[in-house]
């Protein structure tokens, strides 16, 4: 998908369905929320790469009331470099260790796991540096859903470089001197937001 100026009334469009699916009671209402929720799957299906198959697996792991889903990323320093992973998913460039919140963990239990499983750092959080909503970071491409990232300075506390299913590489890099990124996971103002509270450990986290 590549960004475009009506996504956010996809979105729109998709949360005023699954909440009014959510709610409704009387079948009229239901089956006017179902309208809605299709015309918003052939707007996705025309105008981006997703298929009907995709849209539908979305919508089919999506119920209950629309809510941001939340995207969790580790900033490991070691040596003033940070930690980050090649993505194999993304024909290998490199982001952060991180990626979706599971239910029933909180997000330092999150992230935690996650760089254990694409790194091989076993880590503790130190702090949060920010929560941050995706569509304001200039990330691509778009998601047809609504996102919160939330970034944590975090320090090794065992284990060593490891890959995994997901990753195909695992390297420290000096600020500014970072690869090929992914886009749709982090940017060059993110890293640099991460080392600023990384030397300033007493600032306060950033949100929006």
């Amino acid at each position: 998908m590549t960004e475009t100026p009506w996504m956010p009334w996809v979105r729109s469009l998709r949360a005023i369905s699954q909440n009014g699916l959510h709610f409704a009671r009387d079948p009229f209402d239901t089956e006017r929320y179902q309208q809605v929720r299709e015309v918003a799957r052939e707007i996705l299906e025309r105008h981006t790469s997703l298929t009907r198959e995709d849209i539908l697996r979305m919508d089919a792991a999506d119920q209950g009331y629309a809510t941001p889903k939340v995207d969790v990323r580790g900033a490991v320093f070691q040596d003033d470099r940070i930690l980050m992973v090649s993505e194999s998913a993304d024909g290998g460039r490199w982001t952060l260790p991180g990626g979706w919140a599971d239910p029933n963990e909180t997000p330092g239990t999150a992230v935690v796991r996650e760089i254990q499983e694409e790194s091989g750092f076993q880590t503790r959080v130190l702090k949060l540096v920010g929560v941050y909503d995706r569509d304001r970071q200039g990330l691509t491409p778009p998601y047809p859903f609504h996102i919160f990232k939330l970034f944590f300075i975090c320090e090794i506390t065992g284990g060593s470089a490891q890959t995994s299913v997901e990753t195909g590489d695992v390297r420290f890099f000096a600020e500014d001197q970072w690869p090929e990124l992914a886009a749709g996971r982090v940017s060059p103002w993110l890293l640099r937001r991460c080392f600023e509270h990384h030397r300033h450990p007493e600032w306060p986290a950033d949100f929006d």
